[in-house]
């Protein structure tokens, strides 16, 4: 799998408005954070984790040309209001594009738009949402042989049940803020974890680095690269403390794993 960071900032972004902290400032490129999202190439297949505000122009600089499925953590609005700018993708195939997400964050889905999922639909048979509770599988949308297994696992974003993911030997947990001890047993033996760590003092709703260290730590993927992080992360600064299987993301990374 070729997994690419399409955006690794909170949801205000990096830099952010009206602000002239060092990390807004910063001219380093790895400070420019998008609001976090993934793209997840697995053979033919084509997944995106989370449709932001800035989905269009990740598309676009990650030249993705076609899409066999969305994977929704949860219904926040930095992580799904990019929603519409999914329609490009039925210009070349009229497939429906199956969309996942936690029950509760599928509910909140259909109540936001209702123009897609409602009794009046805009735009009929485009996207398919599915409560994603129980393992499931992909396929692709343009008759490629390609399939992969997915597993949800639940966590919590505050008091607020939401999804991560693994795929293989890869997961994907963004917004968390405690993990249940049940579902560490779908985090065992992964090559590559995608964590959230918003910053250095503590969050009531996500981990800041340091619980993110010792998450990791405890979950021992053989690489472990942070995300989600707010303007309070210099990543020159950051990236010093952390240990070698440990690293922060920055837009436009790549990672590889099976």
């Amino acid at each position: 799998m070729r997994i690419t960071l399409l955006g690794t900032g909170t949801s205000v972004g990096i830099p952010m408005i009206g602000c002239a902290c060092e990390t807004c400032k910063s001219t380093d490129p790895r400070d420019k954070r998008l609001r976090t999202a993934c793209h997840i190439e697995a053979g033919n297949l084509s997944i995106i984790i989370d449709t932001g505000p800035d989905f269009r122009q990740q598309m676009l600089r990650a030249n993705v040309r076609h899409l066999d499925a969305v994977l929704w953590t949860h219904h926040h609005f930095d992580h799904i209001m990019g929603l519409d700018d999914l329609r490009p993708y039925f210009f070349d195939c009229k497939a429906p594009i199956p969309c996942f997400a936690h029950p509760k964050s599928a509910n909140v889905l259909r109540s936001i738009f209702p123009y897609i999922w409602g009794k009046r639909k805009a735009y009929p048979g485009t996207l398919k949402l599915n409560p994603a509770d129980t393992p499931f599988g992909i396929k692709s949308r343009y008759d490629k042989p390609d399939t992969i297994n997915v597993t949800p696992i639940e966590i919590l974003h505050g008091r607020m049940p939401i999804n991560g993911y693994r795929i293989g030997n890869f997961a994907y947990l963004t917004d968390v803020s405690h993990i249940p001890e049940a579902e560490y047993r779908k985090l065992k033996n992964l090559d590559l974890l995608v964590l959230n760590a918003l910053r250095p003092t503590k969050h009531p709703r996500h981990f800041s680095i340091n619980e993110a260290k010792n998450v990791a730590m405890r979950i021992r993927a053989n690489q472990t690269v942070f995300v989600h992080m707010s303007h309070q992360v210099l990543h020159s600064r950051e990236s010093t403390l952390l240990t070698g299987s440990m690293a922060l993301g920055y837009d436009g990374m790549v990672l590889e794993t099976t």
